[in-house]
C-alpha cells in the first residue's frame, strides 16, 4: 500500500522506466541496485515475490538479437550477480529468471527488453494465490532494497 498510495513523481519524461529511472539518478528512491556499464538492476515494484529484480540495457532495445555483445555479456554478469545477492539475502529454494520479448509474449514494456529474476520458495504459492488470486509481500520494497544492498557487501 505504501507503494501505490505514494504520490507520482513526476519523473517519467519518456513513458519507459528503463530510460527514465536510470536517468533521474535517484538510484535508492527508484530501486536501482547496480548500474553496470551497459546494463543495470533494479527491484520490480509490482514483485511477484520479495526480491523480485530486473535486468535491463540502459539503451532502448525491444529485441535480444539486436543488443550489441557487450550488452549481451554484462546483463548476463549480472543476472549471475543479482541471482547471488538473492541467495545471500533470502535463501530462496529457486529462481524463475526470464524475459517476455514483444507484447504477445507477455512484455508489459515491450519497447525495451528486461529480464526478470524471481527468488522462489518450496510452498511459496498458497491460497491467497490459488483461490484469491492475491500475492502477499510481507516485506516493503524499501525494506527489500536495503537487505540487497547488504547483501552486496558481503
Amino acid at each position: 500500500m505504501t507503494y501505490i498510495e505514494r504520490p507520482s513523481t513526476g519523473s517519467m519524461t519518456s513513458g519507459d522506466i528503463f530510460l527514465d529511472l536510470p536517468n533521474a539518478h535517484e538510484d535508492e528512491k527508484h530501486f536501482i541496485l547496480w548500474r553496470g556499464e551497459t546494463a543495470f538492476v533494479m527491484l520490480n515494484a509490482f514483485p511477484y515475490t520479495n526480491g523480485h529484480l530486473l535486468v535491463a540495457p540502459f539503451r532502448q532495445v525491444s529485441e535480444i538479437d539486436l543488443m550489441n555483445d557487450a550488452e549481451l555479456a554484462e546483463i548476463n554478469q549480472l543476472i549471475a550477480r543479482a541471482v547471488g545477492w538473492l541467495r545471500t539475502a533470502y535463501s530462496p529454494d529457486g529462481f524463475n529468471i526470464g524475459v517476455n520479448m514483444g507484447r504477445a509474449a507477455g512484455a508489459g514494456i515491450p519497447i525495451h527488453i528486461h529480464w526478470h529474476i524471481v527468488p522462489r520458495w518450496n510452498g511459496d504459492t498458497n491460497f491467497m494465490t490459488t483461490v484469491g488470486g492475491v500475492r502477499v509481500m510481507p516485506q516493503t520494497l524499501e525494506d527489500s532494497y536495503a537487505r540487497l544492498k547488504k547483501a552486496q557487501e558481503r
